[in-house]
């Protein structure tokens, strides 16, 4: 989801409101903090139990696709709900009603797009990575090595938010506010994450990703419970407290407000849901699950498991948005967090009333453990898709001779460390700035660089590999020009350089103009090439189409 988990309130919640309490007593952070140790230990010795052998090259890249449906389509739902969207998709429904369920709907149509138009035919195309996919028709260094770079650009933005974030939600939390406390909790987990990753490879990562899921939708689906209880069941008079309690009447259950300081609100909207849509389906470290199955009917039963689990996600997350609204009033969450990032966990308290029982203590714990584990489980699938990546599309592709299965997961595990070691101290460098831009970089980046060369690799027979570049190099730097002028970088009192005024875009996204950009210098890069290497790609594409399209023929030779 476009905006940030990370700018969380550096004090204590101690905001009451009448029939409600959000302060998060002694007993609640001190189990909070057991609950955020115990997971940490279990998962990471989850993973030492889990990992692959050293010399298991195909364990650790795809687990043996050993995963069945269910527990695969868990994983992929984890991998797409990350802590950004946890706190950010609450946040935006909570200070804007309306416009945060759209895009939170968005949000599920995305894994649907994933599901109906590029799962099938990237499980048959790739192996381990998105390079694999493109490099099936269009062999070459360069094509790996540009699909690595670009993977790197759409994925470390997400992770410096999650890193810096996870400082934040434990100050929030337990009640601390020194930055030295804070950059010490962004190593010591970044650490963590790293271990993930390099030890437990694909198979520890998405079990963790289940545990996060399950207790996501466990804990969630109470606090959804609770608050529709206090309403009598009744979804239309939470509704309509809700906007009582907006400040702004009826416009609360309208589209229109989120972006209503822009000059084209409305255009903004569609931009940022097209961003989402887009974005998300194709970010690297959710397709790389895709090839975690054993083939393309097992793909479809995932995220029949996927889409169905995304959704209700998605239910549970606007009654709780909408919940924290009636329960404390948007003027509240907004004056603990501008962004509303704490919406979800100041909801999941204000559900319990103002007296809270033990039993209810252990379950605010569960949903903190919840979003904790969440931004542990988020970043630990990105390190390893960059590692991934970087091992082998980068350094097993310029390699002069075929590096052994060992040493290429040598490789992988390094460069986990690296990546994660580079995000841990990028996240300390910018934990105290506005990190919306980062987010919505990855999410532009998706749709408008990886997106058009999926689409257009997977389904057009003529398209090119000055076509492929073009796409990649074209749409990413389209997007990073067009973000500069975006109010989330200056302009705004929330954008990362506040004090600053160079706004010129007049979208907060830059999805409208960008993802046409991406998809157009595709289509100019294979025109430059000319009839004949078109006509040559259509040749390559047609000998390998009906395993791309329906796994019909072999898979032939790697690229």
């Amino acid at each position: 989801m476009i905006t940030t988990a990370a700018s969380l309130p550096t004090a204590p919640s101690s905001l009451t409101t009448a029939g409600v309490l959000t302060e998060f007593s002694g007993s609640a952070q001190a189990m909070s903090l057991v609950g955020f140790t115990a997971v940490a230990t279990v998962t990471l010795l989850l993973c030492v139990m889990t990992g692959p052998d050293r010399d298991d090259l195909d364990e650790f890249y795809t687990g043996y696709s050993s995963l069945s449906p269910m527990r695969n389509g868990l994983a992929i739902a984890g991998d797409y709900i990350s802590a950004a969207t946890v706190l950010g998709t609450g946040g935006v429904i909570a200070l804007f009603g309306y416009d945060g369920v759209v895009l939170a709907l968005s949000t599920a149509l995305s894994l649907m797009l994933l599901m109906f138009l590029l799962a099938e035919p990237l499980r048959n195309a790739g192996r381990f990575t998105m390079g694999d996919a493109l490099a099936r028709r269009m062999p070459g260094r360069i094509v790996r090595i540009t699909a690595c770079v670009v993977t790197l650009a759409a994925l470390m933005p997400m992770m410096l938010v999650q890193l810096a974030g996870t400082g934040d939600l434990l100050a929030f939390i337990l009640g601390f506010s020194n930055d030295s406390l804070k950059t010490g909790v962004v190593v010591i987990v970044g650490a963590l994450m790293i271990g993930y990753a390099a030890i437990g490879g694909m198979k520890g990562t998405a079990l963790i990703q289940i545990i996060k899921i399950v207790m996501l939708l466990g804990s969630g689906g109470i606090i959804a419970v609770l608050i529709l209880n206090r309403f009598d069941w009744d979804p239309g008079l939470l509704l309509g407290a809700a906007a009582a309690k907006s400040g702004v009447g009826t416009g609360y259950l309208h589209s229109g407000l989120q972006f209503s300081g822009g000059p084209y609100p409305e255009l903004d909207m569609i931009s940022a849901q097209l961003t989402v849509v887009l974005g998300g389906a194709c970010l690297p470290h959710v397709t790389m699950r895709m090839y975690t199955a054993r083939n393309a009917r097992q793909v479809r039963r995932s995220l029949s498991w996927a889409v169905p689990s995304v959704a209700l996600f998605v239910l549970i997350i606007s009654v709780v948005g909408f919940g924290a609204t009636a329960l404390i009033g948007r003027e509240v969450i907004a004056a603990a967090d501008p962004q509303g990032n704490t919406a979800y966990l100041l909801g999941s308290m204000a559900a319990f009333g103002t007296e809270v029982s033990t039993a209810e203590t252990l379950l605010f714990t569960t949903v903190a453990t919840a979003v904790f584990l969440t931004l542990l489980a988020s970043v630990a699938g990105m390190i390893l898709a960059c590692a991934n990546s970087l091992a082998h599309d980068v350094f097993a592709a310029v390699a002069s001779e075929p590096l052994t299965p060992r040493r290429e997961m040598t490789i992988a595990r390094l460069s986990a460390g690296a990546v994660g070691v580079t995000a841990i101290v990028l996240a300390t460098l910018v934990q105290n700035r506005s990190l919306q831009p980062l987010v919505t970089l990855s999410f532009c980046l998706g749709a408008s660089a990886i997106a058009p060369a999926l689409v257009y690799s997977l389904f057009w027979r003529r398209y090119t590999r000055t076509g492929l570049m073009c796409t990649l190099i074209g749409g990413t730097l389209g997007v990073l020009v067009l973000m500069t002028g975006t109010n989330l970088v200056s302009g705004s009192p929330f954008a990362a350089f506040p004090r600053a005024d160079f706004n010129w875009f007049p979208f907060t996204t830059t999805g409208l103009v960008s993802i046409p950009l991406g998809f157009a210098c595709g289509w100019l890069g294979t025109v430059w090439s000319g009839r004949g290497k078109a006509e040559e790609q259509r040749k390559q594409y047609e000998a390998v189409e009906g395993w791309i399209l329906a796994g019909a023929v072999g898979r032939g030779t790697e690229g």
